[in-house]
């Protein structure tokens, strides 16, 4: 395809995208109404199902069939992300050399965090039918927990405390626990990710049906997913080169 057709390729689709975007935002009610339907429609929906964050019951319940696009989109990413950073046939693995230092005080206050930090992603995944946060941002502040250890110390230390094949599975196991839940709505009540099970009381941890149940499968998701990622992007930083580099290195 010449870089003329492909303009004209971009062009069409950017015009398209435009349009659209043009048609929404002319749509959409002014600046500063008291009338909004989707909030008039969202927060009784939520307060229906007993969960205090409408976010979460957004998200998980009223429109869980979008969060699971999404959770499709994570790991097919994670999956891109393996299959375009493996070593390719001129390239190698080798131990990453042992250079520079880590000052004392990152050290201490990186080993300090790291529990910490995990505790607290724990929390924002449970609570996340409760309070803002969820299975989404939980994740994220697990995985950089747990990064805080190479922050901390060193590179070799990371490798043996996150093995990568586990992380893998982890991440395919929190996908299929969000679609495993999606197909007994389906089974059970006629619809798929429908909210089966029992709602409890208002505010308290174990309530909102099915919502905190799909937050762990995505904190799951999301936190493994995370660290696969990196450990593809950091492996092939650290330890991939060359032939030609590692033929330098040695001479």
């Amino acid at each position: 395809m010449s870089r003329r057709v492909r303009l004209v390729v971009f062009l069409v689709g950017a015009g398209a995208v435009a349009a659209l975007f043009a048609v929404a935002f002319l749509a959409m009610p002014p600046f500063g109404r008291t009338q909004h339907l989707y909030r008039d429609l969202a927060v009784p929906a939520a307060v229906q199902h007993v969960t205090a964050n409408v976010v979460s019951s957004v998200n998980f319940d009223q429109r869980g069939v979008d969060t699971f696009g999404e959770e499709t989109i994570l790991i097919a990413s994670v999956a891109g992300a393996a299959a375009l950073l493996r070593p390719a046939k001129e390239e190698t693995e080798r131990r990453p050399p042992d250079t520079g230092r880590t000052l004392e005080a990152t050290r201490l206050v990186g080993y300090l965090m790291l529990p910490v930090t995990l505790i607290i992603g724990v929390d924002v995944v449970l609570h996340g039918h409760l309070t803002p946060g969820g299975g989404f941002q939980g994740g994220v502040v697990l995985a950089t927990g747990l990064h805080l250890l190479y922050v901390a110390g060193s590179y070799p230390a990371l490798d043996r405390l996150r093995p990568l094949e586990v992380f893998n599975i982890l991440d395919g196991l929190g996908a299929a626990a969000f679609a495993a839940i999606g197909i007994a709505g389906l089974a059970f009540a006629g619809s798929f990710l429908t909210n089966i099970m029992g709602f409890g009381s208002f505010g308290q941890l174990l309530s909102a049906g099915t919502v905190p149940v799909l937050n762990v499968a995505v904190g799951l998701e999301v936190y493994a997913g995370i660290v696969a990622i990196l450990a593809k992007f950091l492996r092939q930083d650290i330890t991939v080169v060359s032939h030609g580099d590692a033929q330098e290195d040695s001479e």
